[in-house]
């Protein structure tokens, strides 16, 4: 492949991501997709459709991935969720840290970038801490801590931590075969779970979960297949155009938004260049001003208190860290990670959620006090 042909395609890849970025945008702030808000529903109303809605998207990415898995077009190993290496601490420590987080700041990462796009200044002061605290555990302060602790522990598989492969190398399977069976069976039980009550056979939910679903496995066919170059023209070796980490990715909302950052402070450094990740977190804010605005939802809104202000700068920060930290958030973990059938993400997802309901506790546990 020539640079013009490289050039040319690596531009192709950006467009699409931030399509299915702004497409991701729309549907979450039409359906009030939010992970943290379903944990809430539950804990405060035993309220399941968000959860539901939630669960269709994890069955509907499954299916996605390991179907193109199956089909030959990309491999599950060639991501950040399936290595050897299982770094079961960070992803516990990490998680619990995200979710105790998400609750403070009223949402997660995604919903924060949803909520800026609809007009909400909070979330922009959120986004802002929530991309430092990133940056600086992925290349600053408290990634020296990280990896000077939590990432020293983990443990050595003898294949990637994805099902399929783990499951491969015990039975002889072949890899492919196995992820497009397991793909099959793991989202047919999560959908027959969201159907068993009519509050899952919605319109909303259904729109939100197969519509988030459907942008998680577009994000992976853009990276893994459409931005897959064999061979490099400067390195001669196989390449993932555009993205950050030099793996496929799909959507992650914590790492992104500070490589976000670190575009926007040092634009003139022609060494930064645009991602898929950096362009994913504009197109989220896009679509969502887009249905915010066509549905008359857009408003702005502030800080009430300095409590209130407190809480958020809490919650961002401990986003920031743990997101980095567990390899994820609800997003790119709790869906991108997951489709992967990864162990590791069904650990940071438990963490997440444990962090979640902590959170709530908390909270009911402070409006007692102050009552």
């Amino acid at each position: 492949m020539q640079e013009t042909e490289l050039a040319s395609l690596t531009v192709t890849v950006l467009w699409s991501a931030f399509g299915a970025a702004v497409l991701f945008g729309a549907i979450a702030q039409r359906t009030h997709f939010c992970t943290m808000g379903a944990i809430a529903d539950i804990v405060n109303m035993g309220d399941w459709s968000r959860m539901r809605m939630w669960v269709l998207a994890i069955a509907v990415a499954v299916l996605g991935f390991n179907t193109m898995v199956a089909m030959g077009w990309m491999r599950a190993e060639s991501s950040i969720y399936a290595g050897s290496r299982l770094l079961w601490l960070s992803l516990v420590c990490g998680g619990l840290m995200f979710g105790f987080g998400m609750v403070l700041a009223s949402g997660c990462g995604s919903k924060n970038l949803v909520r800026a796009g609809a007009g909400n200044l909070k979330a922009w002061v959120v986004l802002l801490v929530l991309g430092v605290s990133a940056f600086a555990t992925l290349k600053g302060i408290t990634a020296v801590l990280r990896v000077a602790t939590v990432d020293r522990i983990g443990v050595d598989l003898p294949a990637g931590q994805d099902l399929p492969t783990l499951l491969g190398a015990a039975t002889g399977m072949a890899t492919p075969v196995l992820a497009g069976w397991l793909g099959l069976l793991v989202a047919g039980a999560l959908v027959a779970w969201v159907l068993r009550a009519p509050q899952g056979r919605s319109g909303n939910v259904w729109l939100g979960g197969a519509g988030i679903g459907a942008v998680i496995v577009a994000m992976w066919w853009i990276s893994g297949s459409l931005g897959f170059v064999a061979e490099h023209p400067q390195t001669l070796e196989a390449t993932f155009l555009a993205t950050n980490s030099r793996n496929m990715e799909s959507l992650s909302m914590v790492a992104p938004v500070g490589f976000a950052l670190d575009w926007l402070l040092f634009f003139s450094d022609k060494s930064k260049t645009l991602t898929i990740g950096i362009v994913s977190m504009a197109g989220v804010v896009v679509g969502s001003a887009a249905a915010a605005l066509i549905s008359r939802e857009f408003r702005w809104e502030g800080f009430a208190n300095v409590e209130d202000t407190g809480n958020h700068l809490a919650g961002a920060a401990l986003m920031g860290v743990g997101g980095v930290t567990a390899y994820g958030c609800t997003i790119g973990q709790g869906l991108s990670g997951v489709s992967t059938l990864s162990l590791g993400s069904f650990l940071a997802v438990s963490a997440i959620v444990a962090g979640g309901i902590a959170g709530l506790r908390y909270q009911i546990w402070r409006m007692d006090r102050l009552a």
